[in-house]
């Protein structure tokens, strides 16, 4: 991962969240409708676990969908929600439910499950957020943006008072505009996502899903969102998390990089030497930070003189 970075306002993890949701990787999708999922989503690698009664359920099945989540939680569990964008007409009926269900942990560190956070599906306003964030006080609510009018408005949607993080939905984003998937043809629009999310101070954004279970099209999937300064992911399937979570993790040879910048750094006396020695140091810093929040120790590899993989910065003289 060559965008390290550490963020300042975390949501504590629990079950449900195993990483806290700044840093979280994985966002595991799970259709509602069918509750035997959510165990094996829970057992699963995936950082964070997101109960979908949006875009995976028919309309006709909406209602059992949130009864599904609701029974979840009564029964002492907790974890997200994909909610029905604002506007649609569910968006009422899941905001009226689910409040109903916030977790006590928001405020403390005693619960009995509920409602963690909220991913708000179709995201193309301030007013999106700011409406169900006054429905569901104290709860993160991730924006997904998955339309081109959504992507206009992007930079407000990120300063949004109630939004905690942006995320990338690319399926509808391409069928809203008739872009390709390659990374070359969504560079623009993952740009904008990572911009808008460092202007607003957030954490850095969530990438939309690869598809499948290849462990060679997760791993260049991961790549391509870190390349693009995104540090999480959607998931569709609980046999992606692992794959995609090592991909969005410091490497060996990025922590060795790091821990070996420190030294070398230090034993000059700590005192900056060129333009690059900010950068690296908070680089440096930011990596072995990441690693100790993700529970990842650091052994150094056989091969640890070739940094072919770890960070590199332009240097300044």
């Amino acid at each position: 991962m060559s965008n390290s970075s550490i963020m300042t306002t975390h949501v504590t993890p629990s079950k449900g969240q195993k990483v806290q949701a700044d840093l979280a990787r994985t966002w595991l999708l799970v259709n509602a409708v069918q509750p035997d999922r959510f165990g094996p989503a829970d057992e699963s690698a995936a950082d964070v676990v997101v109960y979908d009664i949006e875009d995976a359920v028919a309309p006709k099945d909406k209602e059992l969908a949130r009864k599904n989540v609701a029974d979840w939680f009564a029964a002492g569990h907790t974890g997200w929600v994909r909610i029905n964008g604002y506007g649609t007409p569910w968006w009422e009926q899941d905001v009226t439910e689910l409040a109903r269900y916030i977790s006590h942990e928001l405020d403390g560190p005693h619960h009995n499950g509920g409602l963690l956070g909220v991913m708000l599906a179709m995201t193309e306003s301030t007013d999106h957020v700011n409406e169900t964030a006054a429905r569901l006080p104290g709860v993160p609510i991730v924006a997904l943006v998955e339309t081109a009018r959504g992507l206009q408005r992007i930079n407000s949607i990120a300063a949004a008072r109630g939004n905690f993080r942006l995320a990338f939905g690319i399926g509808d984003f391409r069928r809203d505009t008739g872009f390709g998937g390659s990374p070359m043809a969504l560079a623009y629009a993952r740009s904008q996502f990572t911009i808008a999310s460092k202007a607003a101070m957030l954490p850095s954004p969530i990438d939309g899903p690869s598809q499948g279970t290849s462990g060679k099209v997760l791993t260049e999937g991961a790549s391509v969102a870190s390349e693009f300064g995104f540090t999480g992911k959607l998931c569709l399937l609980p046999e992606q998390t692992a794959t995609i979570n090592e991909g969005l993790s410091p490497s060996q040879e990025e922590l060795t990089w790091a821990h070996d910048f420190l030294d070398e750094f230090e034993h000059d006396g700590g005192q900056i030497r060129n333009g690059s020695d900010l950068p690296r140091l908070a680089r440096s810093n930011g990596i072995i930070e990441l690693a100790e929040a993700l529970g990842i120790a650091w052994c150094r590899p056989a091969t640890s003189d070739n940094y072919t993989s770890a960070p590199t910065d332009t240097y300044h003289y």
